[in-house]
């Protein structure tokens, strides 16, 4: 797979400059919706109810809301069929197969140090 990097003014990465856009989009997906519709869906293409079913907790307004923002971020393409009632599924572009990459390993990292993390917190708790 050959990922496309589209060249910019470096100030526009720049995640410490309060006006980027790199800290913009940093500030949009990585919300824990954000990453756990990329997460579910995986290499899969899913409808909106699949995505809701997957993600306990969501609510249809989060769930919405969020993959709009992933879709005007080129992270999912939303496909609409064409028959009554309509259709919508849902899957992961290219950019968004390479994000699911650092998500699984975040996701990784937490199950490995779930223990370790949830001791810490009842030490300090307590």
């Amino acid at each position: 797979m050959v990922t496309k990097q589209l060249t910019g003014s470096p100030d526009e990465a720049d995640l410490r400059r309060a006006d980027s856009l790199g800290r913009q989009i940093f500030s949009d997906v990585a919300n824990k919706w954000a990453l756990l519709i990329i997460e579910a869906l995986g290499d899969h293409t899913l409808r909106f109810s699949e995505l809701r079913n997957e993600i306990e907790g969501i609510s249809h307004k989060m769930l919405t809301q969020n993959l709009r923002m992933l879709e005007r971020y080129g992270l999912i393409e939303r496909t609409v069929h064409p028959v009554v009632p309509p259709r919508v599924e849902y899957t992961l572009t290219e950019p968004g197969q390479a994000l699911r990459v650092t998500i699984d390993g975040l996701c990784d990292w937490t199950h490995r140090y779930l223990g370790h993390i949830e001791a810490s917190r009842h030490r300090f708790d307590t």
